[in-house]
């Protein structure tokens, strides 16, 4: 019988230890591979829905609101600015690209934002079928919104006031489904793209057509008094970073948002709960590893007949020591597994309550590179617990085994 074998009918030769230390030692690091699936996962859906966005502008507030308004789309926007404003800023030389953007409505809990085609481009969007909007009260559905409403291309829809369930539907003025986007797994997906004009056309009470038949002067006078919500800025050259925002926000009646500071400061928020639960998966480590400790040293001084005899049978004092330290592995390695699959478990679980909720996809990395310190510190436990015992083991003295008994 080779030690790997004899190791495992020795672990499971007390079923209720065992399979203790295993309970133990696999909640330990399945607290562990939580924290650092949730950290990539968050950190992988913030690094794709920012990805190329320098500044976000609106109006003055709290920024991280302006930032998880107008990139993420889960909280509400601080205000509207003037749409003059925004054209404004797309003139300076150090800003090379401008994204306006009008919330204000929903379609079943989805937004819809009017804004242009280079919304849509800037992530990359594709089409799954249909056309992009020509015109006002023409939409674009993302992929989620798509499935969740259950509309196909043609048919028509209303919109409902505010950015939640509840509001009063615009039955006067339908919007137009023409195309829908293919999942891209970003923000558009659960999204209703529109044209900025239509926006203006369903909070202004105009008719189809009615505006471009109005007088110059009674256009113009429309025009100014036109607002949008936010503006999704690019910069030109990286010394746009140190003075577009204080220009912004000393000279104007808006305010530029730093994505990168005000995400570094939600990840520092979510990182007092991570490390709570780290704190949580170090203590179960811990004991995990004194358990085992316990069980292989109690094994060892049970089993004395048994090295005894391996000794008597010519097995060397390593070989004695290695099963000792076998049955260590074995256990890393079942606490290993179910560890891994305990946190992917419950992080999908906690996934999906966050996308019911605030209907944001956090999918990353199924194995991130950072998950091998799972498998590591079960071995680092493994060895650390089983280090006296196998000493032990490896030093007995078969005379005084044989005497002992």
């Amino acid at each position: 019988m080779n030690v790997l074998t004899l190791a495992w009918r020795y672990l499971w030769s007390r079923p209720l230890t065992a399979a203790l230390n295993l309970v133990l030692l696999a909640l330990g690091l399945a607290a562990m591979g939580l924290v650092l699936l949730a950290q990539d996962r968050i950190e992988h859906a913030f690094d794709r829905d920012l990805a190329g966005i320098d500044a976000v502008v609106g109006a003055k507030g709290s920024p991280m609101q302006l930032i998880l308004s107008g990139v993420f789309h889960i909280d509400t926007p601080t205000g509207n600015v003037a749409l003059a404003d925004v054209r404004a800023l797309a003139a300076q030389p150090q800003i090379a690209q401008v994204i306006p953007m009008s919330l204000g409505d929903n379609l079943k809990g989805s937004r819809i934002v009017g804004s242009t085609p280079a919304y849509a481009a800037h992530y990359g969007a594709q089409l799954a079928q249909g056309r992009w909007w020509t015109a006002p009260m023409e939409a674009v559905l993302g992929a989620s919104v798509a499935q969740t409403t259950g509309l196909s291309v043609g048919q028509h829809f209303s919109g409902a006031h505010g950015l939640g369930l509840g509001g009063s539907e615009h039955g006067d003025t339908p919007y137009t489904m023409v195309g829908r986007l293919e999942a891209c797994g970003c923000v558009l997906d659960r999204l209703v793209l529109t044209d900025l004009a239509s926006v203006w056309q369903v909070h202004e009470g105009l008719r189809p057509g009615e505006f471009e038949s109005l007088s110059a002067e009674d256009r113009e006078a429309i025009e100014a008094d036109r607002e949008v919500t936010l503006a999704l800025i690019r910069y030109a050259s990286p010394l746009a970073a140190t003075r577009f925002p204080r220009h912004v926000n000393t000279r104007t009646a808006m305010q530029a948002a730093s994505p990168a500071l005000e995400v570094a400061r939600v990840l520092e928020l979510v990182g007092m709960g991570t490390r709570l639960v780290q704190g949580l998966g170090a203590v179960l480590l811990l004991v995990a590893a004194l358990s085992v400790f316990i069980a292989l040293w109690n094994a060892v001084r049970e089993r004395r007949a048994d090295m005894a005899l391996l000794r008597l049978l010519g097995a060397p004092p390593r070989r004695v020591g290695a099963v000792v330290l076998c049955e260590a592995l074995w256990l890393a390695l079942l606490a290993g597994v179910l560890g891994v699959a305990l946190a992917q478990g419950m992080t999908a679980v906690m996934a999906g309550w966050w996308m019911a909720d605030t209907g944001w996809a956090v999918a990353g990395s199924v194995w991130p590179p950072n998950m091998w310190a799972v498998p590591g510190a079960a071995l680092l436990v493994a060895l650390i617990a089983a280090a006296v015992p196998v000493i032990s083991a490896y030093r007995a003295d078969v005379a005084e085994l044989l005497t002992s008994r």
